[in-house]
C-alpha cells in the first residue's frame, strides 16, 4: 500500500486546499513541515510547499507540487 506524505507549512492556502481535497476523498496521509524536519525534506528533495509524495517502500512514485487536483486524483487512483 502506498504511503502519502504532504509537506506543508502553516498559513499556506494551497497547503490547506490539498489537505481539504485529501480529507474529502478519505485519503490518509502524513503531514510534515519541512522547516521542522529539514532532514526529511532534504532526503526527498522537497523545495516548495505544498508537495505531496506518493511512496511505495520509500521509492517516490508520484510528486505533486502545488494544488493540482487532476494530478492528485491520478496519483491516488493507482
Amino acid at each position: 500500500m502506498a504511503r502519502i506524505i504532504k509537506f506543508e507549512k502553516n498559513d499556506c492556502a494551497p497547503c490547506a486546499q490539498v489537505s481539504a481535497y485529501l480529507d474529502n476523498k478519505g485519503i490518509s496521509y502524513e503531514t510534515v513541515n519541512p522547516f521542522d524536519e529539514p532532514e526529511l525534506a532534504v532526503k526527498f528533495k522537497v523545495r516548495t510547499v505544498p508537495t505531496v509524495l506518493v511512496l511505495e517502500e520509500d521509492e517516490i512514485k508520484h510528486r505533486i507540487i502545488g494544488f493540482r487536483p487532476e494530478e492528485l486524483e491520478a496519483a491516488i487512483a493507482q
